[in-house]
């Protein structure tokens, strides 16, 4: 093989390498886009089902007793302090993070991304035995009011 055939080949190879990476920064930049536009509509639809919830909440409280009521705005106030110290713990967290490289910061998102999912699924079978204890107690109230 000739000096000028070498050169030749190393050029087409490093022209194929340049075409293949520009290749995958584009397809990477779509993804990123089509992920991006993925979390905003499922912050809008989680923002959608938070809003018909309280709604659904206040219809309940709206009949329930004084007692009840009272019970539920201490726990609701509770539970709305804690989500208030865990949102500034992640925003601070966030900020640390800015320092990081970009691969760190990826890998950081994901694996907080990861957490808040795990506690959300652990707060979502929390509220699965809520629904089926207050079924259950629904249906003795009934029963007593028929017995």
């Amino acid at each position: 093989m000739k000096l000028s055939d070498l050169f030749i080949n190393l050029a087409d190879g490093a022209r194929n390498l340049e075409e293949r990476v520009k290749k995958w920064q584009e397809d990477l930049e779509a993804r990123n886009a089509d992920m991006m536009e993925s979390a905003r509509r499922w912050q809008a639809d989680a923002a959608a089902r938070q809003e018909e919830l309280q709604k659904k909440i206040q219809g309940y409280l709206d009949d329930a007793s004084d007692n009840v009521r009272a019970q539920w705005n201490g726990m609701q106030k509770s539970w709305d302090e804690q989500v208030a110290q865990t949102r500034a713990k992640a925003e601070e967290m966030r900020s640390k993070a800015e320092t990081m490289t970009a691969e760190e910061k990826a890998d950081w998102h994901e694996a907080y991304a990861a957490t808040m999912v795990n506690f959300a699924q652990k707060m979502q079978d929390e509220a699965s035995t809520a629904v089926a204890a207050a079924a259950e107690a629904r249906a003795k109230a009934e029963a007593a009011k028929k017995g």
